[in-house]
């Protein structure tokens, strides 16, 4: 699998869990997926995804080579704070 067969993949994951939470009887505005960050660590393929919706979530999916196998996270931000340096 290619780099960007690994994130048109991970971004389609991304996109059908979005829609399956967001479909509890609504109607599904448009949005974009996004990749933030990707990379290749240790034999697996690995991006940070998220998308327009304003819930918060991002999204971990790593390619493992060996297994050929996905593995999805989903998270939720709950809060940013800046801290000082002094």
């Amino acid at each position: 699998m290619t780099h960007n067969e690994f994130i048109e993949k991970a971004r389609q994951i991304v996109r059908d869990y979005t829609i399956e939470n967001m479909s509890k009887g609504k109607d599904i505005p448009e949005f974009q997926v996004v990749t933030v960050w990707s990379g290749y660590i240790l034999g697996y393929m690995k991006c940070l995804v998220t998308t327009d919706v304003k819930d918060g979530m991002y999204y971990e999916v790593t390619y493992d080579k060996a297994a050929h196998a996905f593995y999805f996270d989903a998270y939720k931000r709950w809060e940013n704070r800046k801290i000082a340096l002094d």
